[in-house]
């Protein structure tokens, strides 16, 4: 355990719990939590306990407790800000960022009586850092590995979330997604994630990459919580995320099937993928086969461009509004400070990303904001809608990644398989993964990606795959 972790714990809190002879079944729950955040965190997934839980649970007094979330435990990916606790986004130059305010998912999931019970460790500077980075290493909390196989990643960078869902630890968590941060880690962890449409869910109180492609998402062990979650983050919705759900969700719906990201053949993941397939047919959904993803490769380097380009930008003016007592204020200063501290910071890999990031200018052709809003219309309405209105589909399916791949810190992340994160990723639309179930021992996942604004839609198919895979 890192000292900053043991410093930011609130270890008397059990016991504080315990000594006030609470009857409450939700006292007992969160005290039970707490003891396995403390004890059986495995993974390493758990960076900061909470310090007001006991305020939270008595503050529940004046909630309704007919409401789903009411005394749910939920973690916290450390690049959102949580009152009182500082948000790191795994670097040690941000230790002393305390937040002044919850971010407002993290206020909206209070107002319905979830219990903010910890943070989660992740990526540092949400894996965009460095071209050779290590997914789940952070210089503030270490190594974070997958529940399933501690060799393996748990890919990231909201790693630590998806394994402290996937770990049993608790069954609700908040990351964030610039290009397969939810997704990735929620397919590794054997759990369910949401990217949601960008801009569906406030923004503020998080450490920035992109404004074109950031929002924070739910984790969570079933489709049916990541749509009680939803339903607490998203404000003044006529009908609830979690009232679509139905077991007969796909019945005559097309779905396309995205086969440029077909696991290999003959593999266990393949052979994984097949079932799952037999089993949407058998659940009514009308399978279209979609061979090729025009443009795809464009979009992926003009995306690169784009983030090295709205990071600067937009780290530079989080930075700038962070407390008097931190001490890194630009790009720069952080780089310094790394640098500085190359033994805690740098021991595995470095900062090229930065660099580059850095190196980028505000006159750079074409303006950042037209090559954002070409590469939503490249991604979107010219990629996800248009490969949906020639298939005649509703959603898109495909293996959500590759399987996970054994941790070498020494080299790097070493990809395994295709993904499909980019398009919904660039576009700004909507990605849900759901388990398939096991490959050789290690979780494999299936996306849902449909057009902008469709989480009900994805949700619900989710749901009805799920539920007949569990049958």
């Amino acid at each position: 355990m890192n000292p900053w972790k043991t410093s930011q714990w609130t270890f008397g809190l059990v016991g504080c719990l315990s000594a006030c002879q609470s009857t409450t079944s939700v006292e007992t729950s969160i005290e039970a939590t707490l003891n396995r955040m403390q004890h059986e965190d495995r993974t390493n997934a758990i960076l900061a306990i909470v310090p007001d839980v006991l305020d939270q649970v008595h503050d529940l007094e004046g909630k309704d407790p007919n409401q789903p979330l009411y005394g749910q435990a939920v973690v916290v990916k450390d690049n959102i800000h949580v009152k009182g606790m500082a948000t790191t986004a795994g670097s040690l130059a941000l230790i002393n960022n305390i937040a002044a305010q919850d971010a407002p998912v993290v206020a909206r999931l209070r107002s319905v009586g979830a219990i903010i019970v910890g943070k989660t460790n992740l990526s540092e500077w949400a894996n965009f850092r460095s071209t050779s980075s290590s997914s789940g290493w952070s210089s503030v909390g270490g190594l974070t590995s997958n529940p399933f196989d501690p060799s393996c990643t748990a890919c990231g960078s909201s790693s630590g979330s998806g394994a402290a869902v996937g770990s049993g630890l608790v069954e609700i968590a908040l990351g964030t997604e610039t290009d397969g941060s939810v997704t990735c880690p929620a397919a590794m962890c054997g759990i369910v994630g949401l990217k949601p449409t960008v801009g569906l869910l406030p923004s503020e109180g998080v450490v920035p990459i992109s404004s074109s492609q950031d929002t924070v998402g739910p984790m969570t062990t079933t489709v049916s919580l990541a749509a009680h979650t939803m339903d607490a983050l998203v404000l003044n919705r006529n009908d609830s995320y979690a009232s679509s759900l139905s077991r007969d969700a796909l019945q005559n719906v097309r779905v396309g099937v995205l086969r440029q990201h077909d696991p290999t053949p003959n593999s266990s993941e393949a052979k994984l993928y097949q079932r799952a397939l037999k089993l949407l047919k058998e659940q009514g959904a009308v399978l279209v086969d979609i061979e090729d993803i025009p443009g795809l490769g464009r979009i992926q380097r003009l995306e690169w461009s784009l983030l090295l380009r709205e990071f600067r930008r937009e780290i530079n003016r989080y930075l700038a509004n962070t407390p008097r007592e931190v001490e890194s204020r630009t790009l720069t200063e952080v780089m310094a400070f790394n640098v500085a501290n190359t033994e805690q910071v740098m021991p595995h890999f470095d900062q090229e990303i930065f660099e580059l990031s850095e190196q980028t200018s505000e006159s750079d052709e074409p303006d950042l904001d037209t090559l954002a809003r070409q590469l939503k219309k490249l991604a979107g309405p010219e990629g996800i809608d248009a490969l949906l209105q020639q298939a005649n589909c509703e959603i898109l399916i495909a293996p959500t990644f590759g399987r996970p791949w054994k941790i070498d810190l020494a080299n790097g992340d070493n990809f395994e398989g295709s993904s499909c994160t980019t398009l919904p990723a660039v576009s700004g639309y909507p990605h849900l993964t759901v388990p398939m179930g096991l490959a050789d021992g290690l979780p494999f996942g299936l996306s849902f990606i449909g057009t902008a604004f469709s989480e009900s839609i994805l949700l619900s198919a989710g749901y009805a795959f799920e539920q007949a895979r569990i049958d």
